[in-house]
């Protein structure tokens, strides 16, 4: 019992390590929080969805589609509603980003309905893998290699590419990185960007089966990615892998044993992202790989 669930909260923290790594760039690059992040996630799942449903069209199209529709509108959010506000306060431009969160996720649900759900045509199906008396769906499977091999491959990026060595000069030392010649708005732009694909590609995995397809629910996912940032710590690359895989495994773990837990009420899993995020932060305010922020008193 304990190993399917451990397997299965790998291959979910995979996801949301995908996601919470969303929330750290825009975050080192700009200082803001981005709270429209589910948003995208839903817009890229959306395109993939409604893409993959044409007959005869390969997936990887879809997926494609997906991922520039999401990075297409990161890039519009962050030139036309983020970058005007550049200099004012972070409070407020975080706020915008609820708002236009909550607008982009209405126009979605409309669409698809309330009580409905959008299929998509992905390559997996309900088709499992099984390994002696385990059984794994392939689409679990899947997401953990595919975000395996996305983390990896950004991992790489960051640090060889000179776009990733500007991208981590901007988020040390900014004033610095300025005088050096590199623009802040442009990796900033660029941090936007990577944030929407890797939320669509998160976004795939998370309305695949066991999931019936997008539902109205399906970017509140995102938003449990976010204690998982928190926990790693919100600067923090290699905290937001670590943060994701352990709210997905502690996720994981809390529904395997819903039935012993009943006395903390129906769903308490979706609660238990939040509840460590509580627990870390009350040692370690700056999560466990953020940075520590010393104050004269």
């Amino acid at each position: 019992m304990v190993i399917p669930l451990l397997l299965g909260g790998l291959s979910l923290g995979a996801v949301y390590a995908l996601l919470a790594l969303g929330f750290v760039v825009v975050f080192r690059s700009s200082g803001v929080v981005n709270f429209a992040h589910p948003a995208l996630l839903m817009i890229g799942a959306y395109v993939i969805a409604r893409v993959s449903a044409g007959a005869g069209r390969p997936f990887l199209i879809a997926l494609l589609a997906g991922v520039l529709a999401a990075a297409a509108v990161a890039l519009v959010v962050q030139r036309f509603l983020v970058r005007p506000m550049s200099g004012r306060s972070l409070i407020a431009i975080s706020i915008m980003t609820l708002g236009v969160d909550t607008i982009a996720q209405t126009e979605i649900i409309r669409r698809i309905g309330v009580d409905g759900y959008l299929p998509v045509a992905d390559p997996w199906g309900d088709r499992v893998v099984r390994a002696g008396d385990l059984v794994f769906p392939q689409s679990r499977v899947a997401a953990l290699v595919v975000a395996a091999l996305v983390i990896t491959a950004f991992l790489l990026w960051l640090r060889y590419s000179s776009w990733g060595v500007a991208m981590r000069a901007v988020a040390d030392d900014p004033q610095t990185a300025a005088l050096m010649g590199i623009r802040r708005t442009t990796v900033t732009a660029l941090a936007w960007i990577l944030a929407g694909m890797l939320a669509a590609v998160a976004g795939l995995f998370l309305i695949t089966f066991p999931s019936p397809g997008l539902q109205p629910v399906s970017g509140a996912a995102a938003l449990r990615a976010f204690p998982a940032a928190i926990i790693g710590g919100l600067d923090s690359i290699g905290g937001a892998i670590a943060g994701g895989l352990i709210v997905g495994i502690a996720e994981s773990v809390v529904q395997g044993y819903a039935a012993d837990l009943s006395f903390l009420g129906a769903g308490v899993h979706s609660v238990v992202p939040y509840a460590v995020m509580l627990a870390v932060l009350l040692v370690r305010p700056s999560g466990l790989f953020g940075t520590k922020e010393l104050y004269r008193v």
